[in-house]
């Protein structure tokens, strides 16, 4: 007898298990997998709506006095004279007279940053989940010290200063008080700028992720145009745009170095949400 027949000899009395009788564990998951990842991206968009409204919404009301907040806006600018950083009215008014310069600052200003971030957390989402935890949790480490420094050192932008700066946001756009609400929006959060330092952080995800050599130079060419933006336009100082760069470095190295304790995090706020809802246990992605 050849070792295949053996093989195939079943003992007597045994019968071979039908298809319908192998578990239900056993069986294909995708429609749990289905399930699972939905309820994943409603958790998402959950804390995301949460942060963003929360992040708003603190602004508006811790928001000082204009004299507290031109006050600081007076020492920033006294450091940038002593540092030879103090360039606002000279990048100004290099486009005071080019409407196309104008137009060009206040559309970057306003359609590269909240909807660029959209746009790239949700390709994150669906291409590169542990990415998109990256990001998320970078913005919401320095959106959360962010809103810290805007409670207790309150810094007015150089638009509302007597400086020579015109706001071109609101003389040439409507768009962004439909983006962020006056209600929202603290007047005087200039320092550290966000608006700059989360663009940097989207452009280092573009340029680490994209396959595209058009995306990963859209990448390297976004947080340049915004730096440049958030000056013509006389929403920030220059030092502004350092302090947020260096707030936003600061939420990317510690979401990148504390990502295995912050995935347990989410694992376990996951979980209890899906015991008060009655969901089933959710697993990594």
């Amino acid at each position: 007898m050849t070792i295949a027949k053996r093989a195939n000899r079943q003992p007597a009395g045994m019968r071979v298990p039908e298809r319908a009788d192998i578990p239900p564990q056993a069986a294909p998951a995708s429609s749990s997998r289905h399930v699972l990842s939905r309820r994943s991206v409603m958790f998402e968009i959950g804390l995301a709506t949460a942060a963003y409204l929360s992040y708003f919404l603190v602004r508006g009301f811790t928001q000082s006095g204009f004299q507290q907040a031109a006050d600081n806006a007076n020492l920033v600018i006294r450091f940038e004279k002593w540092t030879n950083l103090y360039h606002e009215t000279v990048v100004q008014g290099a486009m005071k007279h080019h409407d196309s310069l104008l137009n060009l600052a206040n559309w970057v200003y306003i359609w590269g940053h909240w909807p660029v971030i959209i746009v790239v957390g949700t390709w994150l989402l669906w291409s590169s989940p542990r990415e998109y935890r990256t990001l998320r949790n970078t913005f919401l480490i320095s959106g959360g010290i962010g809103l810290l420094i805007f409670a207790t050192f309150p810094v007015a932008p150089p638009r509302l200063l007597d400086v020579g700066l015109i706001d071109t946001i609101t003389e040439r756009s409507h768009s962004y008080r439909v983006l962020q609400p006056p209600a929202f929006v603290n007047q005087y959060a200039a320092m550290p700028s966000l608006h700059f330092g989360w663009d940097l952080i989207i452009g280092i995800v573009l340029v680490r992720n994209a396959r595209s050599p058009y995306v990963r130079a859209l990448g390297f060419l976004l947080p340049v145009a915004m730096g440049w933006a958030v000056i013509a336009t006389g929403n920030h100082f220059v030092i502004d745009t350092v302090a947020g760069a260096a707030l936003a470095l600061f939420g990317l190295m510690v979401a990148t170095l504390g990502a295995e304790k912050l995935d347990k995090g989410q694992e376990r706020i996951q979980f209890l949400a899906a015991r008060a809802l009655r969901l089933p246990r959710p697993t990594n992605a």
